[in-house]
């Protein structure tokens, strides 16, 4: 990527998470995410704290990633256990479809991060219009997270569904396989022209014994967020029922 589109991209992604950042109130309990679009909302959120903007927020991470820079930010945290609910969830994704359904996973924080949309009253996905696509898996892998023994099974259920090339994920700066922050393995599936149904992957992988979760999140997100190089961002809202 050039520097120029490097530029405008992050510019997009700022708008992107500007905007999540303002969906903030006063005493909100907010799930954080992981991933480059979040960050910029947890900087905006940390700013909005520390001139006095927001008073009594709290937020529960996603990942050891996104607690330290939440830290970094000076915005308070809590747990799951200790907030009873929370009233909104700020997160990116890899794609999302025209039915708000999503693609995510790039940072291995997937499994987290769902359990924290569950829990939220509201799901905002902050992103960059890169991230649109009419189907999902045209651009990015389903990552599922499994455990190292179900390696084998979980490739030829993939297979089985569609899916042209399973990988395990390694890299990262270090040797051998990504291990999550639950000390499991992630396992990348690739489809050549999208997933032919996402729904009947989702319910095949949630019922396949060795994996903890993956990163198809259907019916999720109530809010999508999409940055422009401008500085403004699209607000798509999921319609009650849908």
């Amino acid at each position: 990527m050039s520097e120029a589109k490097a530029g405008e991209a992050n510019e997009a992604k700022q708008a992107a998470g500007e905007a999540g950042a303002a969906l903030v109130e006063d005493g909100m309990r907010v799930g954080l995410g992981t991933g480059s679009t979040t960050a910029f909302a947890l900087r905006a959120l940390g700013r909005r704290l520390r001139n006095g903007e927001l008073e009594d927020v709290a937020g529960v991470p996603t990942s050891f990633a996104a607690e330290r820079r939440a830290r970094e930010e000076a915005i308070p945290l809590t747990a799951l256990d200790e907030a009873g609910g929370l009233d909104l969830a700020l997160d990116g994704a890899d794609e999302v479809d025209p039915a708000l359904n999503l693609i995510k996973g790039r940072g291995a924080a997937h499994t987290r991060e769902k359990i924290v949309a569950a829990e939220a009253t509201r799901f905002a996905v902050l992103l960059d219009d890169s991230k649109r696509v009419k189907r999902l898996g045209e651009q990015a892998p389903v990552p599922v997270e499994i455990v190292p023994m179900a390696l084998a099974p979980v490739t030829r259920l993939l297979e089985a569904r569609g899916a042209r090339a399973v990988e395990l994920r390694s890299g990262q700066g270090k040797d051998g396989p990504v291990v999550t922050d639950q000390g499991l393995w992630v396992v990348d599936a690739r489809f050549a022209s999208g997933i032919p149904d996402p729904e009947a992957l989702a319910e095949a992988l949630d019922r396949q014994p060795g994996v903890l979760d993956h990163g198809l999140f259907l019916g999720r997100a109530t809010d999508v967020l999409v940055g422009r190089e401008s500085g403004d961002a699209e607000h798509h809202q999921r319609e009650e029922g849908a």
